[in-house]
């Protein structure tokens, strides 16, 4: 009987983490089988700095996903954010020995392997390496250039760069949880996969992902990906200001914002006050709407204007870099009352709330089309793509041991054989068996490679 390709997302970010489990359904959606979640509590703007307090959060979303949905989990794609994320531009070339043959994918995969050994600043390793467009022996602006002839193949690509050291701190989590890493995928790139349409892509659109400890932001034009950047800031520092300026614990704090929060302070009268109650008996507080709005206003305004400063790096202003399809807001963050007039307001840009319910199966519950799930959804569609066997069915003869993840320990030789499938994709270059463009092939074969050589470091790490 065929494995049923059942994937396994992993959100590690800054306020939760979260695991998803997933499959197509037969109208080509996705259906989604459990989803856990956990606080995050050993994360800091995207980066892991504490393992113990990671592995514990990752073990309870995990083991709630596992419960919800009747699957024990074997491995996860999870996304990778934080502060020391960066792109660059680079543009690279190979001579074929055979110009008379037509250029293949083997062609192509020499020219990234090529792009894969770009020396990088100490301590940093390329996470992606992504095509953008092919010239041949001087012709540009080539799309796909499979089943072409020519001499000369010359591509421009996009790199994204991140911190080895943060990268492979991920990998231990995920490696100490008893589960297997089968797959990184740069955040904004997943979010950017659940709420954008092809027709936004070709048009031209920024993804803006505000999370809690930083917020991403993944340029799209003709298509391509033209930009990504990772700004470390997110809502915990709109959560903050409200602690400061209302001397109040991160608690309340955290839920003023959410129940009473606005970004636009002319929302607000004078005399509409919350009463939050005092520690230990002492009197209770009376906060003004209208000032709390101003301190989120002012976070609001701080975290867009760096965003925007972005933008304008990329070269928006440029008539022929311009993004018709303007601002599409996505994260916990675009759940904050009139975020989008602000938006709006300071960029001069069309904008929208992404949610990810496009495409979500038509049965799945309001909670999961949340915008605060963009990124782990498009981890899962991440996941789809590399046909994984990420999820097996718990048997109910499987001993509870087995089912429930275990404290936290080196993986043991049981996990190792509970194994359902060799996780590498082969990559199928002939027409007829697989038909998939340039882009999915890069992806799928770099990060066999990258994600063996995380599971190669870790293994002699112990």
């Amino acid at each position: 009987m065929e494995k049923e390709n059942i994937a396994v997302g992993l959100d590690i970010g800054t306020t939760k983490i979260v695991a998803m489990i997933g499959r197509k359904n037969e109208y080509g959606k996705l259906e989604i089988l459990g989803i856990g979640k956990a606080k995050s509590l050993g994360v800091a703007r995207g980066v892991v700095n504490n393992i113990t307090q990671t592995i514990q959060s990752i073990q309870q979303a995990v083991s709630e996903a596992e419960t919800n949905s009747g699957y024990k989990i074997n491995d996860v794609v999870v996304g990778i954010a934080g502060q020391h994320i960066r792109s660059i531009q680079h543009t690279d070339y190979v001579i074929r020995n055979n110009p008379e043959e037509v250029i293949s994918g083997k062609d192509i995969q020499m020219l990234i392997d090529q792009v894969n050994k770009l020396a990088m600043l100490p301590g940093e390793e390329i996470i992606h390496v992504l095509p953008q467009e092919f010239k041949i022996d001087g012709q540009s602006e080539i799309k796909e250039p499979i089943g072409m002839y020519g001499g000369r193949l010359e591509a421009s690509f996009h790199v994204v760069v991140g911190q080895a050291a943060s990268i492979r701190n991920v990998g231990r989590c995920i490696q100490s949880s008893g589960i297997e890493l089968s797959g990184l995928t740069l955040e904004p790139l997943a979010s950017a996969d659940a709420v954008l349409s092809q027709e936004e892509k070709e048009a031209g659109v920024a993804l803006i992902d505000i999370g809690g400890g930083t917020t991403d932001l993944a340029i799209f034009k003709d298509g391509i990906i033209r930009h990504t950047a990772v700004i470390p800031f997110g809502g915990n520092v709109i959560t903050d200001d409200i602690k400061e300026g209302c001397s109040i614990i991160e608690k309340q704090a955290e839920l003023l914002k959410v129940k009473f929060g606005s970004a636009w302070p002319g929302d607000n009268k004078d005399n509409e006050i919350v009463s939050i109650p005092g520690l230990r008996g002492r009197d209770p507080k009376e906060i003004s709407l209208k000032n709390l709005s101003k301190i989120i206003h002012a976070r609001v305004v701080e975290i867009i204007d760096q965003v925007y400063t972005e933008v304008k790096a990329y070269g928006h202003e440029d008539p022929r870099n311009k993004l018709i399809a303007g601002i599409v807001l996505t994260g916990g963050g675009a759940q904050l009352m009139h975020i989008k007039q602000v938006v709006e307001y300071i960029t001069g840009m069309d904008t929208r709330i992404g949610y990810p319910n496009e495409h979500l199966a038509g049965n799945s519950s309001e909670e999961i089309s949340s915008p605060l799930y963009a990124t782990v959804v498009g981890l899962v569609m991440n996941s789809i793509d590399n046909n994984t066997v990420s999820a097996s069915k718990i048997e109910l003869n499987q001993s509870f041991a087995e089912k429930t993840r275990g404290t936290i320990a080196p993986i043991t030789e049981q996990i190792i054989e509970e194994k359902v499938v060799d996780q590498t994709p082969a990559v199928v270059f002939e027409e007829e068996k697989r038909k998939e463009t340039t882009g999915e092939r890069m992806k799928k074969s770099f990060f066999d490679k990258y994600v063996d050589k995380i599971k190669d470091f870790l293994d002699n790490a112990e």
